[in-house]
């Protein structure tokens, strides 16, 4: 089985180069050290979290789920987001969100084949 772990500074390191990869995947230029200060803040101030106050309860948001082209179909990407809802289920949220490309046909049908199911809403994004 593959293990999941929760990212950490520790493994700043390691984890920068495949968030830099993951950023070539949808057409920025590659720029580790940019990725590794930007994990590193987030990693830092615990800003992965999110709340749903309707509900009341929390709502984990699955953003920049990445698998290296090499090792793809071999099973980590549905592990990572197994791995996801178990961490769901053990801090009590309502569920996961996750937002992909509307052409990542291989990303849609995985996350189907788990379960996940597309919402009624659409979300908009305003940038600045």
């Amino acid at each position: 089985m593959t293990l999941v772990k929760r990212a950490a500074i520790a493994g700043l390191d390691a984890v920068a180069p495949l968030f830099d990869a993951y950023r070539q995947f949808y057409g920025q230029r590659s720029d580790v050290a940019a990725a590794r200060d930007f994990l590193g803040e987030r990693l830092r101030r615990e800003e992965s979290l999110m709340l749903s106050s309707v509900s009341v309860r929390r709502l984990w948001i699955l953003n920049d789920l990445f698998v290296r082209p090499g090792v793809r179909r071999g099973g980590v990407g549905r592990r990572l987001l197994e791995r996801a809802r178990e961490w769901a289920v053990e801090t009590g949220a309502k569920g996961l969100t996750l937002a992909t490309a509307v052409d990542n046909a291989a990303a849609r049908s995985l996350y189907e084949s788990c379960g996940w199911r597309q919402d009624e809403f659409r979300h908009y994004t305003l940038l600045v």
